[in-house]
């Protein structure tokens, strides 16, 4: 299986801000666990980051021409108002996708409890830390 993790604005920041929300590990970690997972589970996979909403959607389009058979997103503010992002996700309905959060989004201020990208997906999930990653490739690999 090929799959594309895409993570949006200031996840590159992980273990610098806001510690107490997102952990003290830092992006490098997260992309080794991610990486690690894959190799473990014999599947290809590519970790692509960026602050600007553009280029994610760009990123999302070119995965149809890619092949790629599986999408984790974690689409950090863009969650709670990118259409476009959305509708990206969204134009290509025949690969599973589902958006994570590291942070218990349901139980933060009221603007990050609403997703807008979420209805793109099969699935979402929140509040399980980096873990979360890990458990979005085991619910694509069909685990």
């Amino acid at each position: 299986m090929k799959i594309l993790v895409i993570n949006g604005p200031n996840l590159n920041f992980l273990g610098i801000r806001e510690k107490s929300v997102y952990g003290t590990q830092d992006y490098a970690y997260l992309v080794k666990l991610i990486e690690d997972k894959c190799k473990a589970e014999n599947c290809e996979v590519e970790v692509f980051q960026s602050n600007h909403e553009g280029a994610i959607i760009d990123r999302i389009q070119e995965a149809y021409f890619d092949k790629i058979q599986g999408i984790v997103i974690n689409p950090g503010a863009y969650t709670h108002y990118s259409y476009a992002i959305h509708d990206a996700l969204a134009s290509l309905s025949d690969i599973p996708k589902v958006e994570i959060h590291i942070s218990d989004i349901t139980k933060r201020e009221e603007f990050r409890k609403v997703s807008v990208t979420a209805p793109a997906c099969q699935k979402q999930i929140y509040g399980q830390g980096l873990e979360g990653y890990l458990q979005a490739i085991d619910f694509l690999l069909g685990k």
